[in-house]
């Protein structure tokens, strides 16, 4: 199992939760896509089940269970912290299962010029494997300097956005009516030199209650019930993976509910292989501080 959320993303990816047709990555850094995001981002808690929702074709998945715990938290002036931990249990049957930790800690100005990431994996009793890093946005190109696994110093296409960036992007396309948001990605995965091409299609807008879903704590809090979510699918493709056809298939994909002020609902994590899904089932709001200005 490959464990990652942008979300960042929502990664949401950071862990999030992250997150083309061209057109839609048209939107300049801290211009269009920075007006139309006219609801703030809303520092919470928020912690989802994890659950087997499907196996396909000859993968030998019998059960999964585990746990995300997200929290983020910051504002325009201070940038934006998310941090995440992802525990799960994949059970392959007689007894075999394999439990894999997955943490990071995430930093992001809110102009998306520079993120700081650090990220622990352990799968079973392995070492734990560790990526720390920053990156930061300078002209036309990103400069990354890793600390961890390898110190190294190099620089990435200047086009690629953050993590907090693309949920901030994604949001602006929905407003906009736009379904389709092509983007590229970088949230210090991996091993911190894997950068993502990414397309994210957006649903109509869901306002209050949608008929026939289950509610949680996000749509019955006084601050989220109101607010408008739209449904999306963000799917991360590898860069160098690609065909002479130019067809591929993503590496692994995420969808989500997804509020104006940057909150998750209703996710499932696609990897190919199998489906996972994840409950909202805690949900806090933390301290919001939106100062007008940050002198």
């Amino acid at each position: 199992m490959r464990d990652h959320f942008d979300c960042s993303t929502l990664r949401f990816r950071s862990g999030c939760l992250t997150l083309v047709v061209v057109a839609a990555c048209s939107l300049p850094l801290g211009s269009a896509a920075r007006a139309a995001a006219v609801v703030p981002f809303l520092p919470h808690e928020a912690r989802y089940d994890l659950s087997l929702l499907k196996s396909r074709g000859g993968t030998s998945v019998d059960s999964a269970r585990g746990r995300i715990l997200y929290k983020f938290s910051g504002n325009a002036c201070e940038g934006y912290t998310s941090d995440f931990r992802q525990v799960s249990e994949m059970d392959s049957g007689e007894g075999k299962s394999t439990l894999s930790d997955m943490q990071s800690v995430n930093w992001e100005d809110a102009e998306g010029k520079s993120f700081r990431f650090k990220v622990l994996t352990r799968m079973n009793d392995t070492d734990q494997s560790e990526v720390d890093g920053i990156a930061e946005r300078t002209g036309g190109k990103i400069t990354v300097k890793l600390k961890q696994p390898v110190a190294k110093t190099f620089t990435i296409d200047g086009k690629a956005v953050f993590p907090t960036e693309q949920i901030r992007r994604i949001i602006a396309a929905a407003k906009e009516g736009k379904s389709l948001l092509e983007l590229t990605v970088y949230d210090g995965s991996d091993n911190g030199e894997k950068v993502y091409d990414t397309l994210a299609v957006i649903g109509k807008p869901i306002r209050g209650d949608k008929p026939g879903s289950t509610p949680d704590p996000s749509t019955t809090n006084e601050q989220t019930k109101t607010l408008t979510r739209w449904p999306v699918t963000v799917s991360y493709y590898d860069r160098d993976a690609k065909t002479n056809s130019g067809e591929q298939t993503p590496v692994y994909a995420m969808s989500f509910e997804l509020f104006e002020d940057g909150v998750s609902r209703a996710l499932v994590l696609d990897y190919n292989d199998f489906v996972i899904s994840g409950t909202l089932d805690k949900f806090d709001v933390g301290d919001v501080k939106n100062a007008k200005s940050c002198k």
